[in-house]
């Protein structure tokens, strides 16, 4: 993830950030859903993606909640 990327995220609303989190979290379980299941996935290196950007999510949602931003 790009700077540009991080910077779009910090501009975005709390909910829009709540709303970006549910989706992801959802895609990651669909995933490893599918891994359990002996199913392959496409790309393996998605699931570290979108961990990497729940933790973003969170982070600037924590940073906001304390009022660090």
């Amino acid at each position: 993830m790009t700077n540009k990327e991080i910077k779009e995220l910090r501009n975005l609303s709390n909910e829009e950030l709540l709303e970006q989190l549910s989706q992801l979290r959802i895609e990651l379980r669909n995933l490893r859903t599918k891994i359990g299941s002996g199913g392959v996935i496409e790309k393996p290196s998605r699931i570290k993606a979108i961990r990497k950007r729940i933790a973003r999510i969170l982070t600037i949602l924590n940073e906001r909640k304390r009022g660090k931003a």
